[in-house]
């Protein structure tokens, strides 16, 4: 049977986001802002390897097309990622552009591998995925979370066991999680009145196994900030884990 066209109409920005993205200055620039941070035109610039029009162009398509916001201050224009949405869709494609990477050449006797990840060393334990917890640590801390029934995952009721929607999996605060999260500082009424999902799971791009994302794993990783486990770098997206936060990390991964 011939593909009918037709059929592709009710996804008609499908393309046109795969157009944006499938530009190596574009996408240096959207990967540079996953840190949720603000950068100006000209810092974008020297990230895409660009002419300052060449750039101006691309950043002018990349804001229309609603994946990035536009933040002016005087003579200066600052860009962002514009949702939280849209920094978990970019990381699904990098996780994605990992698990669908070349095989590496092998001998008959060997099974065909993976190239080795590109992840520098010092983001695989704890960096920023946008404005939450990712890395290794960020992984482990889900899992303990999970298993410590902090969280449990939101079902459809209408479906019996499968998740609510597909994509991100929804997730929600149990009574105990309730009362940790409180300890930890954070505000639950707060983060549940925000124009985005309460939590939900991210597939991390290193690990390739979910952290905790949505508006719940961004006030964790500010809680983890405030009481000092987690600091910033030079880096762009690496975190440091303090000796304070080594002690309280261990003691909450090994507990029983």
């Amino acid at each position: 049977m011939l593909f009918n066209p037709d059929d592709a109409r009710p996804f008609p920005g499908l393309s046109r986001i795969g157009a944006l993205l499938a530009d190596p200055g574009r996408a240096a620039m959207l990967w540079s802002l996953m840190d949720g941070c603000s950068r100006p035109a000209g810092e974008l610039t020297m990230i895409a390897g660009l002419s300052p029009s060449s750039a101006s162009g691309h950043l002018a398509k990349l804001t229309e097309s609603g994946l990035l916001a536009l933040e002016v201050s005087g003579r200066h224009r600052y860009y962002r990622i514009a949702t939280a949405d849209i920094a978990m869709a970019i990381e699904a494609l990098a996780n994605l552009a990992h698990a669908s990477a070349p095989l590496r050449e092998t001998t008959a006797s060997q099974q065909p591998q993976r190239r080795a990840s590109t992840v520098p060393l010092d983001m695989r334990y704890a960096r920023t995925c946008y404005d939450h917890l990712a890395g290794e640590l960020a992984v482990r801390l889900f899992d303990r979370m999970l298993a410590s029934q902090w969280l449990e995952i939101v079902r459809d009721t209408a479906a019996g066991s499968a998740p609510a929607r597909p994509g991100p999996t929804a997730l929600d605060t149990t009574e105990r999680g309730i009362d940790e999260f409180a300890r930890l500082g954070i505000d639950l009424t707060a983060q549940r009145a925000q124009r985005r999902r309460f939590a939900c799971t991210c597939i991390d791009w290193s690990e390739r196994r979910p952290h905790l994302a949505g508006a719940l794993g961004a006030a964790f990783l500010s809680a983890c900030t405030t009481h000092g486990w987690l600091e910033q770098t030079a880096k762009r997206r690496v975190l440091r884990v303090t000796p304070a936060g080594q002690r309280h990390f261990g003691a909450v991964l090994t507990d029983a």
